[in-house]
């Protein structure tokens, strides 16, 4: 097994955000191959479509995926609660509350990022939850919404959630315009305000604060980790994962950490593809996480444009991601 068993609980220096459309199964379980304890997240899941029972099969996770969190969006303590305790029986790691996506469907649901101006309710949901299970519960959040962006405003909404017994804050140092700008301008326009995490810290020395926005390297990690808690890394872990290679080593300290090569790492992949294949899943629904990996390589464009144009065929199998990745170690040599 792969997966990292260090107890729960334990606080994660290193963590890959949570991405809708990006971090299911399939590309939890190929990071996998990459680092063995940095923190993985699964898509924000909504309470309502767990309790209905419509995503329950996006709550599935290979052992190898320890440790895990499942974000949850909602903002019913009764409903999150539920969610939590089902989460905690499937063996989450960690439950986390999405306060920081800035999505209109989010907005409507009135959670989110919505949720920074109510940190009255959002202290209701963490207790809540905090009361139903073992696990830490964590909250995901912005800088700021609209007008509400002063640090102040931040340090209130962290002050009232912080007496409800959340285990740690992570704040995207971006404001979000909850009108105006779409999500992904969200993700880039506003501009980054790495200072007001690292004050939060500084006023808030026994909270663990986990810092998220922007970053793009291990270095630029290590660099926060002298100002922070924990850093998170988003888009360029998808984009870009092979950044996390040298993670378990230089990060948690961990020197006697396996390392495998990219080939190794692919070859890997196309036997779990060869697994999932076998059991009714589809080649593309596992490759298309993984175009990134030879990011920067000499044949990286071919290698991505052969698993984009080859994968989705009908009948596509673990051989067009050896072709692809074979195609690749010739270009190198």
């Amino acid at each position: 097994m792969i997966g990292d068993s260090t107890p729960r609980g334990t606080l994660r220096p290193l963590s890959v955000a949570p991405m809708m459309k990006c971090t299911d199964r399939h590309y939890r379980y190929f990071m996998r191959r990459i680092t063995r304890h940095t923190l993985l997240y699964t898509e924000m899941v909504t309470t309502g479509a767990i309790l209905r029972g419509h995503r329950l099969d996006a709550l599935a996770f290979h052992p190898d995926e320890h440790p895990i969190a499942l974000q949850l969006g909602g903002d019913d303590p009764s409903a999150l609660a539920d969610c939590a305790r089902i989460a905690a029986d499937l063996g989450y790691d960690e439950v986390n509350l999405n306060v920081g996506c800035p999505s209109d469907r989010v907005q409507n649901g009135c959670f989110g990022a919505a949720l920074m101006a109510q940190p009255e309710r959002v202290a209701d949901c963490v207790a809540a939850m905090r009361s139903a299970v073992s696990v830490p519960i964590t909250v995901k959040h912005r800088v700021g919404i609209d007008d509400l962006d002063r640090y102040e405003d931040m340090a209130r909404f962290v002050t009232i959630v912080a007496q409800a017994g959340c285990d740690r804050f992570t704040v995207h140092a971006r404001k979000a315009w909850l009108q105006g700008l779409s999500p992904k301008e969200n993700r880039t326009v506003p501009p980054l305000r790495y200072a007001d995490v690292y004050r939060l810290k500084g006023d808030f020395p026994k909270l663990d604060i986990e810092i998220n926005g922007g970053v793009r390297t291990l270095s630029a990690a290590s660099e926060h980790l002298q100002r922070v808690d924990a850093v998170m890394i988003g888009r360029a872990a998808y984009d870009e994962p092979w950044i996390f290679a040298d993670a378990d080593r230089l990060v948690f300290g961990d020197v006697d950490a396996p390392r495998s090569t990219r080939h190794e790492v692919a070859e890997q992949m196309a036997e779990y593809a060869a697994e999932q294949i076998a059991g009714g899943g589809g080649l593309h629904r596992i490759t298309r996480h993984m175009l990134g990996l030879f990011a920067g390589q000499p044949g990286a464009r071919r290698f991505k444009r052969h698993l984009s144009e080859r994968a989705n065929e009908p009948g596509a199998g673990a051989d067009v991601l050896r072709a692809a990745t074979a195609w690749i170690r010739q270009e190198v040599e």
